[in-house]
């Protein structure tokens, strides 16, 4: 579970707050989705979430761990993160990589052992990575690298798993994949927290959306809520109508043109 109360945060040198007293829960056995225009705050949650941004004020927990100031190898153990960008110092064989996800398992110098690779193959297998194992991280295309990089998350495990913008370099095969599979985790017990701008696919498969705007939750909870004409118009200031997704019955956000 993550849990957040009343979370303020503000870069240095802003005018104002980048996050303004979030409040929003993410539960075990669903997806959670962030959603908001850009500089809404979504992607703050998550760096504050692996520190790397410090709370003004609040409290942001993952379980019973405080996610500012816990410790930082029990926060990875029950935390997994895909971060939006994320780039390797160096090359590295995908499969090596993929086992940077044990390192919160293990001593800073311990070796890797059998049971840790067939945890990351079994990660890689779950993510349509296998065949990608031997190349190396400079080798692969964008969409080959996102889900290379959901592959490392899921070979660190933890009961949690955050990712900002999972779909992206993902063509539309691969994207449903993705969410498929994120829904799967879910259903498993995991809690999943998502940002994402693609509220169409997000009311899919989220059993809760959170909407942000400048910083502040201004509309929580499941997507037939979240997803109307008259919450998300002022919003993302555009004229837009919402619709029924008429294959499974999921709302569907449709932007209107300006004349």
């Amino acid at each position: 579970m993550i849990r957040a109360r009343q979370v303020v945060v503000r870069y240095a040198g802003a005018s104002g707050n980048a996050l303004d007293g979030a409040t929003f829960d993410a539960m075990p056995g669903q997806v959670t989705a962030l959603v908001g225009p850009n500089g809404s705050g979504k992607s703050t949650v998550v760096r504050a979430l692996i520190g790397q941004v410090p709370l003004g004020s609040g409290s942001l927990h993952v379980g019973a761990l405080d996610a500012s100031t816990g410790d930082r190898r029990a926060l990875a153990r029950a935390m997994a993160v895909v971060t939006q960008r994320e780039e390797p110092a160096f090359p590295l064989v995908v499969r090596d990589y993929v086992l940077l996800g044990r390192y919160p398992h293990h001593g800073a110098w311990t070796a890797f052992g059998s049971a840790d690779v067939a945890v990351a193959d079994a990660a890689a297998a779950r993510t349509g990575a296998s065949e990608l194992l031997s190349r190396r991280t400079d080798e692969l295309s964008g969409g080959e690298w996102q889900r290379v990089r959901l592959a490392r998350a899921l070979a660190q495990g933890g009961e949690t798993l955050v990712l900002d913008e999972p779909g992206t370099f993902l063509d539309i095969a691969h994207e449903m994949a993705a969410y498929e599979l994120l829904d799967a985790l879910a259903r498993e017990g995991r809690t999943v927290l998502l940002v994402s701008h693609q509220l169409n696919l997000v009311a899919r498969f989220a059993a809760q959306i959170v909407l942000l705007h400048h910083g502040r939750v201004v509309a929580a909870g499941p997507p037939v809520d979240v997803m109307r004409g008259d919450v998300l118009e002022p919003v993302y200031e555009w004229p837009l109508v919402v619709a029924r997704d008429p294959a499974v019955g999921a709302p569907v956000l449709i932007p209107l043109r300006r004349r």
